[in-house]
């Protein structure tokens, strides 16, 4: 019977340098007082031998944890995936954290937490005592969460707080959501449309608010109105349903809409459809998100995409990084970019 390949150890790394296994353990951990050529060295039989730090005794031998954690919002997530939405906010998430702590050495853990919970304390509390993370990650809405952005501030936790501007303690991260909304509704001023309707998220969120002054803002700087054009729903399918048959109802000449989510705008799309309007000959819909089943959609969706992964990525790297936050840092903004496909066209009579 064949025996396993055995385990490459620091001893064996040790070994291999030359050095001692303090040297090596202080290399893996990123301690001080290293020569560069030294950790070099180390560095150089730990590629060659194949050598992958145990996480225990990573944590033993420091301060660190080298976990990351990521919360995000349980009661959203567990229905996008027991619906199978074809959302992928969570892959995108993972994407870039994950590659991220990989690259440090780190492992990324996330932990789905209700946000209206009356228990959010305690269910964060026995997360954080369990993984003692060295930094979290937290997403809308849990990134303005006052209750949780306390608790973490009260136990030294670093954090980030992706989609948040509010002034306070942790590393603020935006993706652009005023300046997307902007650079999609002038997109749609672009093509000749004057009659530019929106459909925003909830105002928990408050990048629903940041994407209502982005589009607000591009219409006035062409002298157009928005009054009457804007409707609210949840960023779910039965609100996209109800805000496409509210405005189209109200504005029997409205050219174009932008919705504040994939399932919003898939859900006008088939409200389109149901009262016989060819998108884009006659309604040009602009969606946020660019999940992937935008693409397959007849017609394929004009999306926003939000550069989920690299947002994360970021927040990461300065979680990893420990750089101390000062108030009033600028808030770090990773801009989305607009993808365009068959739903926009010149608006009717431009063509």
């Amino acid at each position: 019977m064949a025996r396993g390949r055995k385990s490459v150890t620091i001893r064996d790394v040790a070994q291999d340098a030359g050095v001692s296994l303090q040297t090596v353990s202080r290399v893996v951990n990123g301690g001080p007082n290293v020569r560069p050529a030294l950790r070099d060295k180390v560095r150089a039989s730990i590629e060659r031998l194949g050598y992958v730090p145990s996480l225990a005794a990573q944590r033993m031998s420091g301060s660190r944890s080298y976990i990351i954690l990521a919360i995000n919002d349980r009661e959203r997530t567990l229905a996008d995936w027991r619906e199978r939405r074809g959302t992928d906010w969570v892959d995108q998430m993972l994407l870039g954290g994950i590659l991220t702590c990989s690259k440090h050495g780190y492992r990324m853990m996330v932990e789905l937490i209700d946000t209206h919970s009356d228990h959010v304390e305690r269910e964060l509390g026995a997360a954080i005592s369990a993984l003692q993370p060295d930094g979290v990650v937290l997403t809308p809405p849990h990134s303005e969460n006052a209750l949780i952005t306390g608790l973490l501030t009260e136990r030294g936790i670093p954090f980030a707080r992706i989609g948040s501007k509010t002034p306070g303690p942790g590393i603020a991260l935006t993706m652009g959501d005023e300046g997307a909304a902007h650079l999609a509704t002038t997109r749609l001023l672009e093509l000749g449309h004057r009659r530019i309707a929106m459909i925003a998220g909830p105002a928990q969120y408050s990048l629903s608010g940041w994407r209502v002054e982005g589009w607000k803002r591009a219409l006035a700087e062409h002298r157009l109105p928005f009054e009457g054009l804007l409707e609210v729903g949840d960023f779910g399918y039965e609100s996209g349903t109800r805000a496409a048959r509210a405005l189209l109802d109200r504005i029997p000449d409205l050219t174009a809409i932008i919705a504040s989510s994939d399932q919003m705008a898939l859900a006008t799309l088939e409200v389109a459809r149901d009262r016989g309007l060819n998108v884009p000959r006659d309604l040009s819909l602009i969606s946020f998100d660019n999940t992937p089943i935008v693409r397959f959609t007849n017609p394929p969706l004009t999306a926003v995409d939000q550069p989920i992964a690299e947002t994360v990525s970021r927040a990461v790297e300065q979680l990893i990084a420990r750089e101390p936050v000062v108030d009033g840092a600028p808030v770090i903004e990773v801009a989305a970019t607009l993808v365009e496909r068959s739903s926009t066209a010149p608006a009717p009579g431009m063509a």
